[in-house]
Order: structure tokens, then C-alpha cells, then sequence
């Protein structure tokens, strides 16, 4: 397998070719090194999983602003990390000559989601997967508060940059392709555990699947496990075509924000 596999859609972009070429893409001199210790790809994919755990403990238990201003710093800290490992932008998917062609797959990618939510509301027997008894009480402005803020900032920009990103670059430039999207999809889903804790209680079509009994809990939390690392998989091969960061992100922003809208309208 190749050590090296450069993204489709970024022939010819910065973070191929020579260590000059390297630098230059994340804004160094050519012929300078970048740190003056260089970090192995597998110790900067252990310090990026530390930084994850932190980033998800701290963001489950804090609630307002912390959230979305710890998503910042750990997306920042990550970044730094994958530049420490020798990374470039066009590793992160955020070279900038990819940016064109990953608006236009974001923006159908939300478009796409947003038909099949609106479908999916308006018959009968789909109707009940929406309905979500967290959203009871939330008032308007609260719910363009997390579409706008919570979702965008606290939730899909950490997540990208960290799983679609930093790890699927850092793994990608040593082990190709597949193991990329491997590694960062299982660690995807193990991100979700927390989140996963009380969904079979909130969602009340999962409450009659699993039942509100610690070990229904527990299998609702292993099904979020499962499905969100198959959702991981989707994302890196989002990545993997269209070359950039920005189409995972509109299908993540689009899949959790028009979820809160349908939630919400139909609660």
C-alpha cells in the first residue's frame, strides 16, 4: 500500500513533492523545517486522541459558551499537531484551492438533506423518528442559537477537523486510504459514548425499540457507536472525492441542524 496518497481533487495543490513545497503550504519558508523536533505520525495520532478525550469530557459536562469556545481551542491544538507531524494544509483538506469545489458539494449535500428531512416529516410512518423530547420547551431563540452557533462551532467544526481532518491526514500519509478512514471512523464513533447516554429515554421511537432500562441504554449507545462510525466512513469518502473538508462539513451541519429543526417543529 502506498505511503503516501495525495487527495483526487488536489493534484497539483501545495503538500506534495518536495519538503519545500511542504513548508510553503503551511505558510513556512522553503528549506526551513516547520518545528525543530518533527513528531512521528503515530505519537501525533496518540497526542491527537488525548486532546479528543479532554475536548470530549470538558464538553460534556460544560454547557453555554464553553462549549463552542473549547471546540475552537482543541481544533486549534489539533491543527498544531498535524503541522508538528510535518502535515500541511492539503493534508486537512483545507488547501485553498480546493475551497471552490468544496462549497459546491456542500451546498448540494445540503440541499439533498434537506428534501429527504422534508419528506421524511411529512409521511406518516417516517414522522415519529423526528420526535425527540429534548427539544420540549426549547424556544425559538434557542434553536437558531444551535443551528447556527452550537452546531456549527461546538459540534461539526471540532469534529471535521479532528476526525476527517487531522487524524484522517496524519494516517493517511503513512498507511494510505483505508487505513485513514479506518482509524478515523472507529475513533469517530467512540467519540459519540457520552453524547449517546440518554438517547434511548429521549427519543421516544428508540425508548419502545431498547426500553428505558440500563441495559436498552446501553444498547441504544452501542447502536449511536456503530451507525456514527458508518457515518465516519461516508465523510472520509466525502473527503477522500471531493478533495476538502468542506463537503463532510455541509453533510454534518446539514444532518444535525435540519435534525434539530424537524425535531423541534414536530415535538
Amino acid at each position: 500500500m502506498s505511503r503516501r496518497v495525495p487527495d483526487d481533487a488536489g493534484r497539483g495543490e501545495a503538500g506534495r513533492g518536495d519538503a519545500g513545497r511542504r513548508d510553503t503550504a503551511i505558510g513556512l519558508r522553503p528549506g526551513r523545517p516547520s518545528w525543530p523536533r518533527r513528531i512521528g505520525t503515530w505519537p501525533a495520532v496518540a497526542v491527537t486522541v488525548v486532546v479528543l478525550v479532554a475536548a470530549n469530557l470538558a464538553m460534556h459536562h460544560w454547557t453555554g459558551p464553553a462549549g463552542p469556545v473549547t471546540a475552537v481551542v482543541a481544533g486549534s491544538l489539533l491543527l498544531g499537531v498535524l503541522r508538528w507531524a510535518g502535515g500541511t494544509w492539503a493534508d486537512a483538506g483545507l488547501a485553498p484551492g480546493t475551497f471552490a469545489r468544496g462549497s459546491r458539494w456542500a451546498l448540494a449535500l445540503i440541499g439533498l438533506v434537506g428534501a429527504v428531512y422534508l419528506v421524511g416529516a411529512l409521511l406518516p410512518p417516517t414522522r415519529p423518528l423526528f420526535e425527540d423530547l429534548r427539544y420540549a420547551g426549547m424556544s425559538g431563540g434557542e434553536l437558531i442559537l444551535r443551528v447556527l452557533v452550537l452546531v456549527p462551532v461546538g459540534t461539526v467544526l471540532l469534529e471535521e477537523i479532528a476526525f476527517r481532518g487531522v487524524l484522517y491526514g496524519l494516517v493517511r500519509r503513512a498507511r494510505g486510504t483505508v487505513w485513514a478512514t479506518a482509524v478515523s471512523s472507529v475513533l469517530f464513533g467512540l467519540w459519540h459514548v457520552l453524547p449517546s447516554l440518554r438517547l434511548a429515554t429521549a427519543k421516544p421511537a428508540l425508548t419502545t425499540v431498547f426500553g428505558d432500562s440500563a441495559w436498552g441504554a446501553w444498547m441504544a449507545v452501542l447502536g449511536a457507536v456503530l451507525f456514527t462510525a458508518a457515518a465516519g466512513v461516508l465523510f472520509c469518502e466525502l473527503r477522500r472525492r471531493s478533495g476538502s473538508l468542506l463537503a463532510p462539513m455541509g453533510l454534518h451541519w446539514a444532518v444535525n441542524a435540519l435534525g434539530y429543526l424537524a425535531g423541534f417543529l414536530l415535538s
